[in-house]
């Protein structure tokens, strides 16, 4: 049995000021049901926030870039300066090295944050992020209207935004983990991680419906609406269910990533609710070393290095695309690439949602996920050529290929990372979950940095360069599962399931 490091025990945690300023929202006045509802709807709003700040840079990019007029369908033409210092043909790049300080900011800090967030209140840390968050977005957004031109302000600003984000992720999904089981866990993350989607859809039309009054107004709103939503995660966020005497009445035997039992991990049937005392009283988390050693954490990290930067170079460079692409004969202006970007983003939310059905009920997150990356293939080929014939092409290619795209990344992020962070192996250490979401999904945001730095750069050579990236990214993602499916399918054909594959193989 590997042994795992831990670290001093955490003193008990008081429910939030919300349960004093309401005591009927305590035990047993109000029911595990609706604290689970309250729990999934705050952690939703809470990560849909986080998206929504984020959206606003990729939607100002083509007012801040120089002005491109598309000269003979696909050619662009420079007939604008933009705003300084990201004015003229070195534009795009500049832009590019915004999102790496934002994205690579994130992903250093995903790693920190993972790691606190398992040994400090989590309500507490999810706010004092939000709160960051709030204000930095805003600090951008005042740029416009000081009228500021430096480089280094925007690039700062970015930074440290990038870091109070990081925050965000490994709290809500290590909350969600505390909240919900393991049953049906594909299904429930696969619909609350269409968070990121609806953040993603707030942003894009909030900052696009603004963008006419001035850039600087587009990063002012989203700002405002993170701060709002922090006060409301403060107030009533209650991290797990000891902390209002409540207990899951579950018992499951965790799976490894094979697919093969491990220790049983039995957590207390109860018949009904009551006030328990909480589980594993003074567990501490384990080391950040030991959780890359889990089974499964190092290929899903890796996978998801790829795909989620496909992911964010669409999240980043959508609007952009659009702005410089002829659809129909028609050249969009910045609001109508904005709104018609959520498209992406509705597809998105489709995707996850069926990833997460898909995975349960056939057992099988790497299947599940290497599927959707090979069909996202034939997608942006055809999105690619062929999203220009029509608005309604465009958008009917555009809505699979978000589905295709972020299906897997929405399963790695919520239903993986909690199957990983919750697997017997950890002993029940419920409090290692930030660290492996940390891990996973902090992994992932360094190709997330790395996708839009080069689209700024691959861009101006052409978007075909930036299709051919895409693809080939996605190819080395679905390598990096091929060891789990494996194993997946071999698990699957020892318990006398999907025999029609060794007929195939016959």
């Amino acid at each position: 049995m590997m042994e795992l490091k831990t670290l001093n025990s955490v003193p008990p945690i008081k429910p939030p000021p919300g349960h004093n300023l309401f005591p009927t929202l305590n035990s047993p006045e109000k029911t595990l049901t609706f604290h689970k509802f309250l729990v999934l709807f705050l952690t939703f709003i809470a990560y849909a926030a986080f998206h929504a700040s984020r959206k606003p840079p990729s939607i100002v990019k083509s007012v801040l870039g120089p002005e491109v007029r598309v000269v003979n369908g696909t050619d662009g033409m420079i007939v604008g300066n933009g705003w300084v210092p990201f004015e003229g043909p070195s534009g795009p790049h500049r832009l590019g090295e915004l999102d790496l300080a934002f994205l690579l900011a994130y992903s250093i800090g995903m790693y920190f944050a993972g790691h606190i967030g398992d040994n400090i209140d989590l309500r507490i840390f999810l706010t004092f992020g939000m709160l960051g968050s709030g204000v930095l977005v805003i600090g951008f957004g005042l740029g416009y209207f000081l009228d500021v031109h430096w480089l280094g302000f925007f690039l700062i600003v970015q930074i440290l935004c990038g870091l109070f984000q990081s925050i965000g992720w490994p709290c809500v999904v290590a909350v969600m983990g505390n909240w919900f089981g393991k049953a049906k866990r594909g299904l429930i993350m696969g619909v609350w991680n269409s968070n990121t989607s609806v953040g993603n859809i707030i942003g894009s039309l909030v900052a696009s419906s603004v963008l006419s009054f001035g850039w600087g107004w587009s990063f002012l709103l989203p700002g405002i609406f993170i701060l709002v939503v922090a006060a409301l995660v403060y107030v009533f966020l209650v991290v797990s269910p000891d902390h209002v005497g409540l207990e899951l009445a579950s018992k499951e035997i965790e799976m490894n990533v094979e697919g093969v039992a491990l220790v049983g991990s039995e957590t207390g049937e109860a018949g009904e609710e009551g006030v328990v005392e909480p589980e594993m009283e003074g567990a501490g988390a384990i080391g950040f070393l030991q959780a890359w050693k889990l089974p499964g954490v190092a290929p899903f990290a890796f996978c998801l290095f790829f795909s989620k930067l496909v992911a964010y170079t669409f999240l980043y460079w959508l609007p952009f695309y659009l702005r410089q692409t002829v659809v129909a004969g028609v050249q969009l202006s910045h609001q109508n690439a904005g709104i018609l970007s959520t498209i992406f983003d509705i597809g998105g939310v489709v995707g996850g949602v069926l990833a997460g059905v898909t995975s349960d009920i056939i057992e099988a997150r790497g299947v599940t996920s290497i599927v959707f990356l090979l069909l996202s293939i034939p997608s942006l080929l055809c999105y690619r050529i062929y999203g220009s014939v029509s608005m309604f092409t465009n958008i009917t290619l555009m809505l699979i290929s978000g589905a295709l795209v972020n299906g897997p990344y929405s399963l790695i992020t919520t239903a993986v990372s909690a199957d990983l962070g919750t697997q017997s192996l950890i002993k029940g250490n419920s409090r290692a979950l930030a660290t492996v979401s940390a891990i996973i999904d902090g992994t992932g945001s360094v190709g997330a940095a790395l996708g839009p730095l080069l689209a700024g750069y691959i861009s101006t050579r052409g978007w075909n360069s930036v299709f051919f990236m895409l693809i080939l990214s996605i190819t080395i993602a679905s390598l990096f599962l091929i060891p789990i499916v494996n194993n997946e399918i071999k698990e699957k054909l020892n318990e006398g399931k999907w025999l029609w594959i060794s007929v195939i193989k016959r």
